[in-house]
């Protein structure tokens, strides 16, 4: 029987031998990587894709809301992303009367379109401040190069944006520290809600199908920018007026084939391609399976309060649904690294490194200093993971785990009372957006499992001292200590209690927090991580990042010629992938077409589902095959979702896929997981994008949702 083995490009160097590998800084794409570009099938000009001097596609592509993308599709500022994107948006916008998650929404003119706290940023200059950075922090190391370097930062970002709350200046390090950019941001904050398809097509598959291809979501919504008359950024009001874009896409309705030519733009939220084995080895065996164990605790237990009552599946579902993302993803990605020994090619490369290294003193202990590190932390790593997604997994325990910053202002020496009332109002309005979003059935039942879990999972000699023996002391033989324990906590503490709030914002005091059970609970497994463990992580994080820095330089010094093809890590700043629209085979006897259709999302429809339900209306389309022009000719139907071969990772989504000239064709929405590996090694093979096709997102507004003149907005290719 003849072995087969799948190559992974893993991208211990990201040296581009030009697959589909690389997130490119779109101002820096280079001759070799351009013409690679148009080799694939590009027919835009090099200052097409970037300019400063006119407009181009970078002025088109948006930070939408905090952490994804989204694009201009008309002149008059409308917006495409993905529906997850605006989710919040969109349940924050909803009642149980008016459920726009539910039903769906689209604003029949301007008029109705809805305010919301959303802001949106486009790209204004980058300005490359290596020299600037380097000088500054000359040879130091450690806590001492980390401080002087938010020092120098602080003062660039001062310098850029000063106090201007319509602009914003950020300095991202590229290579591990070896490259510094200055970007500068201009804000957008009266964004208001256009449009969404129902849940049932927005979220359509749900959990179920998330990270799996065939992909049946249509998964997009509809905002607007709005300015002043003057053209500028400002705050809501009613008399904005719709932006006047700088820059749109037009949008394409011509069929797809397998090898047409895809680019997507967009902001990559971070990869870690550069890591060393040990932190591979550290992630498999620890940090990725204590997340999805805890995850998927905390999952189950909303779940069975959201199928339950409408109102707290609406209450939920924004937590719920970014919960969920990536606990799938980090199960998957911990399965893709083990199944391809990832560690052992990692381990391969640094031996390669480590010998290039011999006799060079400013590398050759570096492989070794790594794994020294990693092995001073890992004996705490699940500790860190158990207050990250555990303590502050419950909803209660992190908004009483916040009345520390309270507690550290009362016991100040000769704090002024407009620090205590400063930090009292913060502790309020963190109250008011606690008490919205709390289901205390399900959190209660979440503190009682991260107590028992803490116990059983975490070494005892790291357990907050006497906790454990105190909560069972009060407990008899034949009770469960956690749920008794919790009980007592959710009925007693402040935090649910007006009167006793009341009472204790009027007169706050260090002893009136120690005695409120949320925040005793809280308080001793966070002041015990930060205590013991939080500078052991400080330590280990810093030793790192010196490390690296080196690591990254060396590589360069060891092949120089291919160091001029390198893309840095993913760090939310723009970035360009390409690739192509194309097919793959992830096992024996499967090959996977380009595209799923409607026809799949009836085949998968289940009247009532909490997953697979479609609108009545829907359902009666498409037995009347009314599909209107956006019928595909090869398929005699709507092509709902297609696949790419480009390189994204989260922050990604709502990026928008455009084809060789320059048009829109879809958004990235999710990747595929046999290749969720991603954020450490790219599978050049098995790697894809699913995005959802535009053709499906204007049948779904047109058809489905009757709201044709947003539509009308948009300038449609069809031939």
């Amino acid at each position: 029987m003849k072995k087969i083995f799948i190559s992974l490009s893993f991208a211990l160097l990201a040296l581009k031998s030009f697959a589909d590998e690389g997130m490119w800084l779109p101002m820096l794409l280079g001759q070799q990587v351009y013409n690679d570009m148009v080799k694939r099938g590009l027919k835009l000009k090099a200052d097409q894709l970037y300019s400063i001097n006119h407009s181009s596609i970078k002025d088109a592509i948006i930070i939408f809301g905090g952490g994804c993308t989204g694009e201009i599709v008309s002149k008059e500022g409308l917006i495409f992303t993905n529906h997850h994107c605006g989710y919040d948006a969109i349940a924050k916008a909803s009642t149980v009367d008016h459920n726009y998650l539910q039903d769906g929404f689209w604003a029949a003119d301007k008029s109705k379109e809805i305010q919301t706290a959303l802001t949106v940023q486009f790209l204004d200059k980058i300005e490359d401040v290596t020299d600037r950075i380097m000088k500054g922090l000359g040879d130091l190391s450690g806590k001492e190069r980390n401080d002087k370097y938010a020092q120098i930062v602080g003062d660039i970002v001062k310098e850029t944006a000063g106090s201007d709350e319509f602009k914003r200046a950020a300095v991202a390090s590229m290579f591990k520290g070896n490259q510094y950019f200055l970007y500068v941001y201009n804000i957008y904050k009266d964004i208001r809600f256009v449009g969404t398809p129902p849940e049932s097509i927005g979220k359509y598959g749900g959990d179920t199908d998330n990270w799996e291809w065939p992909r049946h979501t249509g998964d997009f919504s509809c905002f607007r920018v709005y300015t002043g008359k003057d053209g500028k950024p400002a705050k809501y009001d009613a008399a904005n007026v719709p932006m006047n874009a700088k820059y749109h896409f037009p949008v394409s309705i011509k069929p797809l084939k397998d090898g047409d030519y895809s680019m997507i733009y967009g902001y990559p939220g971070g990869t870690n391609r550069y890591e060393i084995s040990d932190g591979v080895k550290l992630s498999t065996d620890i940090t990725s399976p204590v997340l999805v164990k805890l995850r998927d605790m905390r999952l189950k237990l909303m779940h069975a309060e959201m199928i339950k009552d409408p109102a707290v599946k609406l209450q939920l579902a924004s937590s719920y649904a970014g919960i969920a993302n990536y606990w799938k993803f980090f199960d998957g990605e911990s399965k893709q690294l083990l199944k391809y020994d990832v560690f052992g090619s990692k381990k391969k490369y640094e031996e390669e490194f480590t010998t290039w290294a011999k006799g060079k003193a400013e590398y050759e202990n570096i492989t070794a200093d790594y794994t020294k590190n990693y092995e001073m932390w890992r004996p705490y790593s699940k500790h860190r993971q158990y207050i990250n997604e555990g303590i502050n997994g419950s909803p209660l325990l992190a908004f009483a785990g916040s009345w520390i910053g309270l507690e550290n202002t009362l016991n100040k020496k000769d704090v002024k009372q407009e620090d205590i009332d400063k930090a009292v109002k913060a502790a309020e309005a963190a109250r008011k957006n606690f008490l919205n979003d709390e289901n205390k059935k399900s959190d209660q039942q979440i503190v009682a499992n991260v107590l028992s879990m803490f116990m059983s999972d975490v070494d005892a000699d790291q357990h907050p001292k006497g906790f454990y023996t105190d909560l069972f002391k009060a407990s008899s033989i034949d009770e469960n200590p956690f749920k008794k324990y919790a009980a007592w906590v959710f009925e007693n503490t402040m935090a649910f209690d007006d009167a006793k709030w009341k009472a204790f914002t009027a007169k706050p005091t260090v002893e009136a927090l120690n005695a409120d059970p949320a925040f005793k609970t809280a308080a001793a497994f966070v002041k015990n991580y930060n205590t013991n463990y939080a500078p052991k992580f400080m330590a280990f994080t810093l030793k790192n990042n010196d490390l690296g820095r080196a690591y990254l330089k060396g590589i360069m010094e060891m092949n120089p010629e291919k160091a001029k093809t390198m893309y840095p890590d993913a760090n939310f700043t723009m970035r360009v992938s390409y690739g192509n629209v194309k097919s793959y085979a992830p096992k024996d006897a499967v090959k996977y077409d380009i595209v799923c259709t409607m026809k799949g999302a009836i085949d998968k429809y289940v009247p009532g589902d909490y997953e697979f339900d479609l609108p009545k209306k829907y359902v009666e389309l498409y037995k009347a095959r009314d599909f209107g022009r956006y019928e595909d000719p090869i398929y005699k139907d709507v092509v709902i979702s297609f696949i790419t071969t480009n390189d994204i990772t989260g922050g990604n989504s709502g990026s928008p896929v455009i084809n060789g000239k320059g048009e829109l064709i879809g958004l990235a929405f999710d990747g595929n997981y046999e290749a969720l590996s991603h954020k450490l090694a790219f599978d050049k093979d098995l790697n894809r994008t699913i995005c959802v096709d535009v053709r499906y997102v204007l049948w779904c507004i047109e058809k489905l949702g009757g709201a044709k003149h947003i539509v009308d907005e948009l300038d449609i290719i069809s031939k």
